[in-house]
């Protein structure tokens, strides 16, 4: 049995230290990056969201393509990106790849660029 208090955990017990918190130290400021690097582009985001906002929380990649002014070989090539940043997973039915948004990725997001209630606003 643990010796440790039934308080809530630390903010360093939890898995995402905030930013405003705690410096990333630099295997977390990568790994943090690459999910940025992958929101760094407008398709990228428009395809997350879209991913996301299905009612069945996948998306078939021939509903996908069909949204954009781009070819089929760029539109996977920014799947790629994503699912390489941890954003989405995705899993092959026949000819067609189905893709759905991995939500512990996007609420760690949450968590590390959420301010602490206890700091204040700053104004200028």
């Amino acid at each position: 049995m643990s010796n440790q208090s039934p308080e809530s955990p630390s903010r360093s017990d939890t898995c995402c230290p905030r930013l405003l918190e705690t410096p990333l130290d630099e295997a977390q400021s990568a790994e943090l990056a690459q999910v940025f690097k992958a929101l760094g582009d407008p398709v990228r985001v428009r395809l997350l969201s879209m991913i996301a906002s299905q009612p069945g929380g996948e998306i078939c990649v021939c509903d996908l393509t069909p949204a954009f002014d781009l070819s089929q070989p760029t539109i996977s090539h920014h799947l790629k990106l994503l699912r390489q940043a941890g954003l989405i997973d995705s899993e092959r039915r026949g000819t067609w790849v189905h893709y759905r948004l991995v939500p512990e990725t996007t609420d760690r997001l949450a968590v590390i660029l959420t301010r602490p209630a206890e700091l204040p606003l700053t104004t200028r």
